[in-house]
């Protein structure tokens, strides 16, 4: 896969090509890459995705704090893996937004020459929402691309959405978040140097520094695994502002404990993929009932990486 952040650098013929926001890349999503991806192979052409940064809702909408699902980086990787040879990262902003669907088609076709446009069900582009699905096919007639509209999926009786990910997000509901995903949530980070107190408890932590704008879940401990080097650890992490020690502060942080390892991973990058939730945190009148309540969450989490397939 390759990632590129404009339209500028790349020139390509007759792509199989989709455009969205993809946050999350959730198994929504994932049916439109699919048909991209299968559709270029039996082609013999290239798939290629454009996405946009900041996500739209940020900017038309207003929308802000820690919204995110995904990284653009942490994007591009699950569309490569999911088989997209090309991401684009296509900068948003007011002026993009007010561009006319025909304006921006021709802006894209002149570098990209696509064959076949996938787009969602509910998918439009340009100024006012204009490009809807009648509006692209009409272009694709005078262009030369045909255009498919893919069909919705639904979890039970519901529709399958990033912004329904990130209510479950916010309530802790990770099973259903992972469900949506199709895979772990994952929360990537720079391994920083906290103030040692887990150590001290003989309960070492990693704090973790988070880009401001992911969207973490509801305070409370959580069964992970942990991502180090590319090996997988079972894990406990906290995120929340540490009660028992602090009622002064309302920044949240993201502490993980990594079971049965003790390496110094200071400045190094990690991985949590959040599996379950085991409870809300709350604050402990004494030390040593904090750690019983810790050591108690770290067998809850062992049970269930033992019940977790692979």
């Amino acid at each position: 896969m390759q990632h590129y952040w404009s339209l500028e650098k790349i020139q390509l013929h007759d792509v199989w090509l989709t455009i969205g926001s993809f946050d999350g890349v959730h198994i929504g999503h994932q049916l439109i890459i699919r048909e991209v991806v299968e559709g270029a192979k039996k082609d013999g052409s290239s798939s290629v995705v454009i996405t946009f940064h900041p996500h739209p809702d940020t900017v038309l909408k207003k929308k802000d704090g820690a919204f995110y699902l995904t990284s653009p980086q942490e994007q591009a990787v699950f569309l490569g893996e999911l088989g997209i040879d090309y991401v684009i990262t296509y900068p948003f902003n007011k002026s993009v937004a007010n561009t006319s669907t025909r304006v921006f088609v021709d802006k894209i076709f002149q570098h990209l020459h696509f064959k076949c446009l996938c787009i969602g069900h509910d998918f439009a582009l340009g100024k006012n929402r204009e490009g809807d699905a009648a509006a692209l096919r009409a272009l694709g007639k005078e262009y030369g691309f045909q255009v498919r509209v893919i069909d919705p999926l639904f979890d039970g009786d519901k529709l399958v959405s990033s912004s329904r990910i990130r209510n479950a997000l916010r309530t802790g509901e990770i099973i259903e978040v992972n469900r949506m995903l199709g895979h772990p949530y994952q929360i990537k980070g720079r391994v920083i140097r906290g103030d040692g107190r887990g150590r001290t408890l003989g309960i070492p932590t990693a704090n973790l520094e988070i880009w401001q704008e992911k969207a973490l879940p509801k305070s409370g401990v959580y069964a992970c695994i942990a991502l180090v080097d590319g090996i997988r650890y079972p894990a406990v992490t906290n995120i929340g502002i540490r009660p028992t020690f602090d009622l002064s502060s309302s920044e949240r942080i993201v502490e993980t404990h990594i079971i049965n390892f003790d390496r110094n991973i200071y400045d190094q990058e990690i991985s949590l993929l959040l599996i379950d939730f085991l409870r809300d945190e709350k604050r402990f009148d004494h030390v040593n009932a904090l750690i019983s309540q810790i050591k108690d969450d770290i067998s809850r989490a062992i049970g269930i990486f033992e019940k977790e397939p692979g």
